[in-house]
């Protein structure tokens, strides 16, 4: 899955473009003008899946950023699954962003853990631990870890990975995808120069989060 060909709109979609877009028509032969609120929220359905193909950074060095989205905390604080002290960056999607989720270092996943949990807004700090979620534990190529947590939201109610433990993975390569506004939490060590604020806007694989 996570390496099918690029088609703009992600596969994951397609069911609900389809299915809203033959219901708005039906409506639409039917009923002629009073469509038009199925035809707006048709229309949403289709630019929320929208997956455009994106330009990997030359830095080797650089952690790219996992999502599109905002930037919601840089700090340093515990990384609860990879047992130590971090850079957490975290990157906040609403639901005009685009929802694939990306590698941000290439690397080797050494595990994968999934926590259910609840739906509070993913605007929130409290989101990273109380929320249903899904953690990437990766071994960089230089040997430093990289934790990736995709973060359910408010909305959002389902979580796809398409990796497992052992897989390698490359920058700015397609490992998941969640419906809907979400987040996603990346750790890094402390070492690592973060090179985004409190606000930035970000792009998926072509926006630098940091450096190691």
């Amino acid at each position: 899955m996570k390496n099918y060909p690029h088609p703009i709109i992600a596969r994951e979609g397609w069911f609900y473009i389809l299915v809203s877009f033959v219901v708005t028509a039906i409506v639409t032969y039917q009923w002629g003008v009073w469509s038009l609120p199925l035809w707006l929220i048709s229309l949403f359905v289709l630019q929320f899946f929208r997956d455009p193909a994106r330009t990997v950074p030359n830095n080797p060095n650089a952690v790219l950023s996992p999502a599109d989205g905002r930037i919601v905390v840089v700090e340093k604080t515990y990384d609860i699954y990879g047992e130590r002290e971090a850079l957490k960056i975290s990157v906040f999607m609403n639901v005009f962003n685009v929802h694939s989720n990306r590698s941000p270092v290439d690397g080797k996943v050494q595990s994968v853990h999934y926590f259910p949990g609840k739906f509070v807004n993913a605007d929130l700090d409290k989101a990273s631990l109380e929320n249903e979620r899904n953690a990437l534990i990766i071994t960089a190529e230089n040997g430093q870890m990289v934790t990736c947590v995709q973060v359910a939201g408010l909305i959002a109610r389902r979580i796809l990975c398409y990796v497992k433990s052992g897989e390698a993975l490359r920058r700015g390569e397609r490992f998941g995808f969640i419906r809907f506004g979400s987040r996603v939490d990346v750790y890094l060590p402390l070492s690592a120069k973060p090179k985004v604020t409190v606000g930035d806007k970000v792009y998926a694989t072509e926006t630098v989060l940091a450096e190691l």
